[in-house]
């Protein structure tokens, strides 16, 4: 007959806390009471849901499937000591765990403060070791990805602009080709009916202001010959 778990004096899981930890597992009551959790099937909850810790913090792995999987694990654990009758489904490790991982949180701050030797819960170290290690390694590879961006920062802002290599130029060739030759002659033709276009142009104006200034003098000419003497 399974007995109702206890925990040695000193214990923090025991403390008066009211907060209310729920289960994301769907709770199945259509096979009976629900599981008591003894001290030995808590180590067994605890040494497999430590030894799958990696797959929990997989964002593949389905949290439900591996659930179950811890399920069968104790169950299967509890059997083979001599628990026949006992099953433990997915949403009660899944809830026991959750109560467990909130008393190691308080555990760990009061660990902190006060030292290790404050702890008397006889969970802590087992889970301290691998769940502290983890809190551990993810802020020394934070702390290892800021010092790489700072240095490639770093060493983006002082890397020396180097000039654009030229790309070698064509061998020049003493004879232009023929179609280069013939684009120039027409060039200069342009050029040349252009510009005589333009000197024509002058020409006419030219023409035409001296045009006039004959016909000015011509008119003062009339109007001075007109005047009374």
């Amino acid at each position: 007959m399974a007995s109702v778990e206890t925990t040695p004096k000193g214990s923090v899981e025991n403390n008066n806390d009211n907060t209310a930890v729920v289960s994301n597992l769907e709770p199945d009551k259509s096979k009976g009471a629900e599981f008591v959790w003894t001290l030995q099937a808590t180590w067994a909850l605890v040494r497999t849901r430590l030894a799958m810790d990696s797959e929990f913090d997989q964002p593949v792995f389905k949290k439900k499937k591996l659930w179950e999987t811890v399920a069968e694990k104790v169950t299967a654990n509890l059997r083979s000591a001599g628990n026949q009758d006992v099953t433990v489904k997915a949403y009660e490790c899944d809830l026991k765990w959750r109560n467990m991982l909130a008393t190691y949180r308080k555990n760990a701050e009061r660990a902190k403060r006060q030292g290790a030797q404050s702890v008397h819960w006889e969970f802590f170290q087992a889970m301290h070791d691998v769940l502290g290690k983890s809190r551990e390694e993810v802020g020394a590879q934070k702390k290892l990805n800021g010092a790489k961006l700072d240095r490639a920062i770093a060493a983006k802002k002082f890397t020396p602009i180097l000039p654009t290599p030229s790309l070698p130029s064509a061998p020049y060739s003493s004879r232009p080709p023929q179609d280069v030759l013939q684009l120039y002659l027409e060039l200069q033709e342009r050029k040349m009916n252009l510009w005589a276009q333009q000197k024509a142009l002058e020409e006419r104006k030219i023409e035409a202001i001296n045009n006039l200034a004959r016909a000015i003098s011509s008119l003062a000419e009339e109007s001075n010959s007109q005047l009374p003497k």
